[in-house]
């Protein structure tokens, strides 16, 4: 199933968007499309980061710390 969605872009967009659907031999709206669904897990990718991030009982590491034991193990 699927939804049918309306979107208003300005000129330099729609142009632009034109443009890379011609590039990629693809329709507006795929490439739309494509370009939504990166974007959602891109959105995913970053929720669960900033999750992490705000986990108190995940620790913290100094990065010069985590650094010099690196080196130290070549």
């Amino acid at each position: 199933m699927s939804t049918q969605i309306t979107v208003r872009l300005p000129d330099e967009q729609t142009a632009a968007l034109d443009q890379a659907a011609a590039a990629l031999k693809r329709s507006r709206a795929e490439v739309v499309r494509q370009a939504i669904e990166q974007y959602l897990e891109d959105f995913d990718d970053l929720s669960v980061a900033i999750e992490r991030l705000r986990d108190p009982s995940d620790p913290v590491l100094d990065w010069d710390e985590v650094r010099r034991e690196l080196l130290r193990s070549d």
